[in-house]
């Protein structure tokens, strides 16, 4: 089993302490607050915690977690995909999210194609889901180009935003 993967232009590496700095950036990016949720993280230092008691914690239990994706050309950090344990999600909770200067560049696609073919085949993760708010669009129309279709609208438990559409692989 490998814990890093390629793809045409990009390395998709799980994520680690050392990510921190792009951790702390891509977690207050306007976006990622609108999108997935502010996680309070004020500081890089705040960041190196969260991978070491979240990210890191559920890979040292699954084998998986997030994944930090990496432009091959210049080794510039641009973006998260992974997979996740979340409490009030029946199955695996397949995410992404990038910073705004790479969005648009087809980076979501290749990265999240990835790292579905991964989920299945090495993972052998039988119920990939994934969940999104009604008014992000554009995770929307990359999860029915990966192959996911909306199932139902679900409420999580102790999280800021109370709707979210659930998709799974068809």
């Amino acid at each position: 089993m490998s814990s890093q993967y390629q793809t045409e232009r990009l390395i998709i590496r799980p994520t680690n302490t050392e990510d921190a700095d792009f951790i702390f950036n891509l977690f207050n990016a306007p976006k990622w607050i609108e999108n997935i949720g502010n996680r309070n993280i004020a500081s890089t230092h705040h960041a190196k915690q969260y991978i070491e008691t979240v990210m890191l914690e559920q890979f040292n239990q699954l084998g998986y977690s997030s994944y930090t994706i990496i432009r091959q050309s210049d080794n510039e950090k641009i973006g998260t995909v992974g997979l996740y344990d979340r409490e009030g999600v029946d199955g695996i909770d397949f995410g992404f999210a990038f910073l705004p200067q790479f969005e648009g560049k087809g980076y979501a696609f290749e990265s999240a194609f990835k790292m579905k073919e991964v989920a299945v085949n090495e993972f052998k993760i039988q119920n990939l889901v994934a969940i999104t708010l009604p008014s992000n669009a554009g995770s929307q129309k990359l999860l029915n180009k990966l192959g996911f279709s909306f199932k139902k609208d679900i409420i999580l438990p102790k999280h800021e935003f109370k709707e979210w559409l659930l998709y799974a692989i068809n």
